[in-house]
């Protein structure tokens, strides 16, 4: 059983760990990084879920970017720790943040898997191009309210 809970600044060293623990080595070479570097994540939106031993199994970070002047949520990462996957503890994490960054923002996008993500309404976005290299089929987007990605195109950059 896991609470999930608000990502508190003191949470930010055990956060980083899971993601090391989670995704390959270099991951901060990958180009959503540089949209990240040097920018705080959405502290309302980045979430993080402990066991009943105060342990992190999970977490999620969201981070303002812009397409072409919009204002973008970048979801990710998101990540839960081997022992704890296959639990349906990411999709918690996904939606439960979803419905709370649709009080605020319009679009949220992020580098993923369609297959996994589609689920959750995400769709390619076509004309919206993440700093090289990314495969644009992994561009994904997801309108929060009716016609939110409707005329956004362009490169993501940092808000």
């Amino acid at each position: 059983m896991f609470v999930l809970e608000r990502e508190k600044p003191e949470d930010w060293w055990e956060v980083e760990a899971l993601f090391d623990t989670c995704f390959a080595p270099g991951r901060t070479a990958l180009s959503s990084y540089r949209l990240r570097d040097g920018v705080p994540p959405v502290q309302t939106l980045s979430r993080v879920a402990r066991d009943e031993s105060g342990n992190v199994g999970g977490a999620i970070r969201y981070w303002p970017v812009q397409v072409s002047g919009h204002p973008v949520l970048l979801l990710g990462p998101v990540a839960v720790h081997p022992t704890a996957q296959g639990e349906g503890l990411a999709a918690s994490m996904i939606r439960d943040s979803l419905a709370e960054a649709a009080e605020h923002w319009d679009r949220v996008m992020l580098v993923g898997d369609y297959p996994y993500y589609k689920r959750f309404g995400f769709e390619v976005l076509d004309g919206v191009e993440m700093p090289p290299p990314t495969n644009p089929d992994r561009t994904l987007g997801l309108a929060l309210h009716p016609g939110a990605w409707d005329g956004v195109k362009g490169e993501v950059g940092k808000a």
